[in-house]
């Protein structure tokens, strides 16, 4: 499969996209790496103890304490604990961050787990033969007591590259035990590497990756930052030059818009919606405008299988985690719907965050998990509306209308003679009523005169009704 890194800069932000087969699949952005939580390891110190709901707070130095499940403990803890800890999920709204005592630290080909004693090999190197053979060199190579997991990039590599990855990875887990043990003053412990640093040494492959950057000193740092990962093969890395942005350029822009919206158009003619909540995400297919060719049932499997395939690519270029409720068009053939769960698994192995199909439900609805990993897109890209507060919706201009007049009336009560109203324009069209008849009827009712102005710079939800007292 054909891979292209996309990288582009722009004062303090760094963009990344993954194209496979010409299309967004990843989507990575980092405005300042000193602000990333993730993977980082601090020396914390234990707050409380909740055993009733398994768990510890932990003081790792941030505005709000971290969250520990005491099933992520490599050991038993009491409050006042000091622990080296590593955060395994950022801190999102009014949650703080999510650690565990289990280390792990990536380097290129393997992983370090100082506190774990097993050997993982990646499940995207498939071959039975080179997964022993990994297996093998890492089963001789690794530290007593620790564990190993082999990376994807590991195929085809030396027991030398292997065991020269992992002499660094020793060296960097030694400074950070002996800077637990000091007294240090930052909680801090250790920090991974910036976004293209982590993406060149996570994602890429120089066999099947070419990398197009927009910056002539980004393109001299990519190839000093692979000679110094031991990449010695030939390194495509084309310098965009070109007026508009390259991700623009690219049409990676129209790919980011699609993943933040609600609804997702199919090239059949359906449609996905996406509904998602803190629990859970929710996708519903809907044929749309097709209408198939030959019957009913083949108009909707072939629906479900295109929609089987975007939401597998939606999911991941999402980043979406946790539990996904997927209500495929109701399909009476069971043979149908083992084709649709094949096609969606299929689609699914691509995406290296592990997921878990578990097939329909007795209601009919797909249910699969996601592995949560980092931050959804949209909470990178996106903050909550601040005149809907996140909820998606807003007053309508004619209830906007009622609740202004019923302030109105509130302020006439004050001994006010004069009331100004400034809304927005269509508000503004409701308060006045066609005619003048709402506002007459207003100020008959009030006893007062009112006055409304109309203000296109204001937002549909913002008002102001002012009073003057007589003189």
């Amino acid at each position: 499969m054909k891979r292209e890194i996309v990288i582009s800069v722009l004062l303090n932000q760094v963009q990344v996209g993954i194209i496979e087969d010409h299309r967004l699949v990843e989507y990575y952005l980092e405005r300042d790496c000193k602000e990333r939580l993730g993977t980082n390891i601090y020396k914390g110190r234990v707050e409380n103890v909740l055993p009733g709901m398994g768990a510890a707070f932990v003081d790792i130095g941030m505005a709000k304490n971290a969250f520990l499940y005491l099933a992520d403990a490599v050991a038993d803890i009491k409050t006042g604990d000091s622990l080296m800890v590593q955060v395994s999920k950022e801190a999102v709204g009014t949650k703080g961050p999510r650690v565990t005592t289990k280390i792990s630290l990536p380097g290129r080909y393997l992983v370090l787990m100082p506190f774990q004693d097993n050997i993982g090999i990646s499940r995207q190197i498939v071959a039975e033969e080179e997964r022993a053979r990994l297996k093998e060199i890492a089963e001789e190579i690794r530290p007593q007591g620790t564990g190993l997991i082999v990376r994807t990039v590991a195929e085809g590599r030396s027991r030398e590259e292997l065991q020269g990855d992992l002499d660094d990875l020793v060296k960097i887990w030694s400074a950070i035990e002996q800077k637990f043990r000091s007294k240090v003053s930052s909680p801090l412990l250790y920090q991974d590497y910036d976004l293209v640093h982590r993406i060149l040494r996570d994602v890429y492959a120089a066999e099947n990756t070419s990398i197009i950057v927009d910056s002539p000193q980004m393109q001299e740092r990519i190839v000093e930052e692979l000679a110094d990962l031991g990449v010695g093969e030939q390194t495509s890395i084309e310098l965009y030059q070109g007026k508009v942005n390259l991700f623009t350029y690219l049409g990676l822009d129209k790919d980011l818009a699609r993943a933040g919206s609600n609804r997702v158009w199919l090239n059949c003619g359906g449609y996905l919606v996406f509904n998602q909540t803190e629990a859970l995400l929710s996708v519903d297919v809907n044929t749309g405008k097709y209408v198939g060719s030959k019957n009913l049932p083949d108009t909707v499997l072939k629906t479900n299988l295109e929609a089987a395939r975007e939401i597998a690519h939606q999911l991941r270029l999402r980043n979406t985690g946790g539990i996904v409720i997927i209500d495929f068009i109701d399909m009476a053939d069971p043979a149908h719907k083992e084709a649709v769960l094949q096609e969606l698994g299929a689609s699914l192995k691509a995406d290296k965050t592990r997921t878990n199909l578990l097939g329909f439900t007795r209601l009919g609805l797909v249910e699969l998990t996601r592995k949560k990993t980092e931050k959804l897109l949209s909470h990178v890209l996106e903050v909550d509306c601040p005149h809907c507060k996140g909820r998606g919706r807003v007053l309508s201009d004619e209830t906007l209308a009622f609740q202004i007049a019923r302030e109105v009336r509130s302020l006439a009560v004050e001994g006010v003679e004069n009331i100004s109203v400034h809304c927005h324009p269509a508000v503004a069209g409701f308060v006045i009523g066609p005619g003048g008849g709402n506002l007459r009827a207003l100020e008959e009712h009030t006893g007062k005169t009112v006055s409304v102005q109309g203000d296109a710079s204001l937002s549909r939800q913002d008002y102001r009704v002012q009073s003057s007292s007589s003189d």
